[in-house]
C-alpha cells in the first residue's frame, strides 16, 4: 500500500515537472510570435559560424571529461581507486540523466546507485558525488558573487536580493516547519517517526563526521578540486562568451560570469526536466533586463546553450546502452 502512495506521488511529481517544461514552450511559443521576433531569432542564428560553436561545444565536452577527474580525486581521497575511466564513464551517464530527469541533480542520484556497485564503502562513494555537488555550487556561487560585486553592484538582479520571495518569506518557511515538528509530536506515530528520524539522522551525521576527517586529513586536494572546478567553470563561460559574441550580442564577458552561473544554480532546482524552460526563461530574462540584449539574441544564446548540453550527454546515453558503467562481475 505504502509503495502504492510513494509510486502516485513520483507520478505527480513528474508531472508537475513536465507541465513546467510544456507550459515554458508555450509560453516561449507565444511570446516569440506575439513578438514577432522570429525572423531576428533566425537572423541570430544565422550570424553564428558553425565552426566558433564546434570550438565551444568542444571546450565544453573537456570541461566534462575534466570534471570527471575532479570525481576521480574526491573517491581517491575517500580510499576508493576505481579505474578513472570509469569514474568518467559514470560521471557522463550522471550528465545524460542531469538532462532527461528533473532538476540538474537527478543524475547524481544514478551516479551514487553505479558507484556503490564498483566499491564497499558505499556510503563514501555517495558522499563523494555529494561533496562533488556542493564543490560545484560553491565555486558557481563565488564566482558569482565576485564578479557581480566586482563589475555589476549597481545593477538590480531580479529574483535575486533581499527583497526577493525567497528571503523576504523565510519566517514563512520555519513557521511551516515548526508547525510540522508540532503537528507530529502530537500523536504518538509521529513522536515514533521522529524519533527514527533522530536515530537515522545521528547515524548519518557520525558518518559525515568520519568522512570529513578523511577529506580533511588531505586539505591540499579539497583545493586543488576547487581551484579546478573554478578554472573550468570559467573557460566555460567565456566559450560561451564567443559564442554570444559570435551570434552579434556586444556586452561585456562580467555579464556572462554572473548570470550563467545564476542560472546555473536555478537550474538544479528540480521543478522541471533537466530545468528545461526556468533556465532558458532565466537567461533572456537577465540578458534583456539588466544587459540590454536583444530579445531574440538572448533566446538563441539560451537555445545553444541547451543544444551544447544534450549533445553533450549523447556518451552518456551509449555508456547506459553498452552497460560499460557496470562492473565486470555485476551479472555474475
Amino acid at each position: 500500500m505504502a509503495d502504492g502512495k510513494a509510486d502516485r506521488k513520483k507520478r505527480v511529481l513528474l508531472v508537475v515537472r513536465i507541465s513546467v517544461v510544456a507550459v515554458g514552450l508555450v509560453l516561449a511559443a507565444i511570446w516569440v510570435f506575439s513578438e514577432r521576433i522570429w525572423t531576428d531569432l533566425k537572423g541570430a542564428f544565422a550570424r553564428m559560424d558553425l565552426w566558433v560553436f564546434a570550438c565551444v561545444f568542444g571546450v565544453f565536452c573537456l570541461s566534462q571529461l575534466i570534471v570527471g577527474l575532479r570525481w576521480w580525486l574526491l573517491l581517491r581521497t575517500q580510499g576508493i581507486f576505481i579505474n578513472f575511466w570509469v569514474a568518467v564513464r559514470l560521471y557522463f551517464l550522471g550528465w545524460f540523466y542531469n538532462n532527461v530527469m528533473p532538476g540538474s541533480v537527478g543524475g547524481d542520484l544514478v551516479r551514487i546507485w553505479y558507484v556503490t556497485k564498483h566499491t564497499e564503502k558505499k556510503f563514501e562513494a555517495g558522499l563523494s558525488v555529494f561533496v562533488d555537488r556542493v564543490i560545484g555550487l560553491l565555486s558557481t556561487l563565488i564566482i558569482a558573487c565576485f564578479f557581480y560585486f566586482a563589475f555589476l553592484r549597481s545593477e538590480k538582479i531580479p529574483f535575486v536580493g533581499a527583497d526577493s520571495p525567497v528571503f523576504r518569506y523565510w519566517w514563512l518557511v520555519l513557521l511551516v516547519v515548526a508547525a510540522l515538528f508540532a503537528g507530529l509530536s502530537v500523536h504518538r506515530r509521529g513522536r515514533t517517526l521522529i524519533r527514527r528520524l533522530w536515530t537515522a539522522l545521528q547515524g548519518i551525521f557520525a558518518k559525515l563526521l568520519s568522512a570529513g576527517r578523511l577529506y580533511g586529513r588531505k586539505p591540499f586536494t579539497i583545493l586543488e578540486v576547487f581551484a579546478l572546478t573554478v578554472c573550468l567553470q570559467i573557460t566555460t563561460i567565456t566559450a560561451f562568451w564567443f559564442l554570444g559574441s559570435n551570434i552579434g550580442i556586444e556586452v561585456g564577458i562580467e555579464y556572462y560570469y554572473v548570470f550563467f552561473t545564476l542560472v546555473w544554480v536555478i537550474g538544479a532546482i528540480p521543478v522541471s526536466i533537466a530545468g528545461a524552460g526556468v533556465v532558458e526563461g532565466a537567461l533572456v530574462v537577465l540578458f534583456v533586463s539588466i544587459a540590454g540584449v536583444a530579445k531574440a539574441d538572448a533566446m538563441a544564446l539560451a537555445l545553444l546553450q541547451r543544444l551544447i548540453w544534450l549533445l553533450a550527454s549523447l556518451p552518456g546515453a551509449v555508456i547506459h546502452i553498452t552497460g560499460t558503467h557496470l562492473p565486470k562481475d555485476f551479472s555474475s
